[in-house]
């Protein structure tokens, strides 16, 4: 499965990149492809390509804050807060493959 993600905590700093750390190596040890971009204190990291965002199958958003979503119309979406993603990072993505059924 491909995926892609956006990681954004309410100070952009600490969960955002622990969010994204965690999401990363649950993909990778669950067999699944990932690419997840932050929003953050120095604006965004690693952006989502359209053709990143076209090839996905699903999209992971791991926010606190609003982020414009626009962009992932169309796929199927998890929206959840950081904190999920930290303490459960191989559940989300779990969760995400039975959703469509992947």
């Amino acid at each position: 499965m491909k995926l892609v993600g956006v990681c954004a905590c309410t100070s952009g700093i600490a969960h955002t990149y622990m969010a994204k750390e965690k999401l990363v190596k649950a993909a990778e040890a669950l067999g699944h492809e990932i690419h997840v971009e932050t929003q953050g204190t120095i604006g965004v990291e690693d952006p989502l390509t359209p053709e990143e965002i076209a090839e996905a199958d699903a999209v992971i958003l791991a926010v606190d804050i609003k982020v414009e979503k626009g962009r992932f119309e169309g796929k199927p979406t998890l929206e959840i807060p950081t904190s999920l993603v930290v303490k459960a990072p191989k559940q989300v993505i779990q969760k995400v493959a039975e959703s469509i059924g992947k």
